[in-house]
């Protein structure tokens, strides 16, 4: 096999194309191979850049690659389709791969560690039954709402419809008291497996140095910070935090030409739900502050007299990133500004 310098694999279920690009950059090989192949090939071949798109399974293949000499390149899945040439197919995207992971300027994605996913997949798994939760009162309240049981909205409201369902002159189909009372056995088994999470993401969060120090800003718990660990990118590999902020999508989306600026709403690029995390923590600074009557921070107190609190929210979610990052890099913790 002709030596090559770097190659690129468009990743699939049970078939990988490869393309193997020399020194100068002109085609060695094109090749498809199935999924118990892949690694017996790359591990005949020479030390080279290995690239492949961002994916789902892209962090496991990374691994068991760099395991055997290769250097891994994780390119985002849009900065590789403006190399496509023309039509798309599994040869197209491997060669568009292999051309985008040589641009000099090219952002790449760090592999991720197995402790990283972990800490993913419990935040995803928790996200998910808080979500069915929610989902589950919603169907309650609007079942019980078609036959005159009106409850206020939040979790906490639900035991008045659990009392309704339990009162025996409630004069409601029995039926429908059964079916109710099945989706309050739901809701409650949602709750034990939520806080069975909740008490393992505080745990994580306090055994952990670097999670500890994010939790010193406010507006970030165990969860943002657990988060920002599992999702983020490695701090260093941002120049300043406006471009960890950019990263998250927080900053004005441009539209600059012929030297003058023009900037819209936030780009809302990057990781969701870092970016939903952040603006969250947020808005629950802007409430705790207004509750109390007083604002300390004193850029917090001018944004608020004069701008909408959802705005206020973005631009402290922004702010709030910036401050990760300093404090990420710098090792130090959060110190609170003081008033005027």
């Amino acid at each position: 096999m002709e030596e090559v310098t770097i190659i690129g694999i468009d990743l699939a279920k049970r078939s990988f194309q490869m393309h193997g690009a020399r020194p100068d950059g002109s085609v060695a090989y094109r090749k498809k191979l199935s999924r118990g192949k892949l690694l017996g090939f790359l591990a005949a071949q020479p030390s080279c850049t290995v690239a492949m798109e961002a994916c789902a399974s892209a962090h496991y293949r990374g691994r068991e690659i760099v395991a055997l000499g290769h250097e891994v390149r994780l390119v985002p899945p849009i900065y590789v389709k403006p190399f496509v040439k023309r039509q798309k197919n599994d040869a197209a995207d491997a060669e568009a791969i292999t051309e985008a992971a040589q641009r000099p300027t090219m952002h790449f994605v760090a592999v991720k560690t197995e402790a990283q996913q972990a800490q993913g997949m419990l935040f995803r798994t928790r996200d998910l039954l808080v979500r069915q939760r929610t989902q589950t009162i919603n169907a309650l309240r609007d079942h019980l709402a078609e036959f005159g049981v009106v409850a206020p909205q939040g979790r906490a409201k639900i035991t008045q419809l659990a009392g309704v369902l339990e009162d025996g002159d409630s004069g409601l189909p029995e039926a429908v008291v059964e079916l109710g009372r099945l989706l309050l056995e739901r809701i409650d088994d949602l709750d034990v497996k939520i806080d069975r999470l909740d008490r393992r993401l505080r745990a994580s969060a306090r055994e952990n140095e670097e999670t500890a120090r994010l939790m010193t800003i406010p507006g970030i718990g165990p969860i943002t910070a657990l988060a920002i660990q599992a999702f983020a990118p490695p701090m260093e590999s941002f120049r300043r935090g406006r471009d960890f902020s950019a990263w998250l999508g927080l900053v004005p989306r441009q539209h600059t030409t012929g030297g003058k600026p023009r900037l819209g709403r936030v780009s809302k690029m990057g990781q969701r739900d870092l970016r939903r995390l952040l603006i969250t923590g947020a808005m629950a600074v802007i409430h705790h502050a207004s509750r109390r009557g007083e604002i300390s921070d004193p850029w917090l107190a001018r944004m608020l007299a004069r701008k909408p609190k959802m705005l206020v929210a973005a631009a402290l979610a922004n702010r709030t990133a910036r401050i990760v990052w300093a404090l990420t890099t710098k090792r130090e913790l959060y110190r609170a500004r003081a008033a005027a």
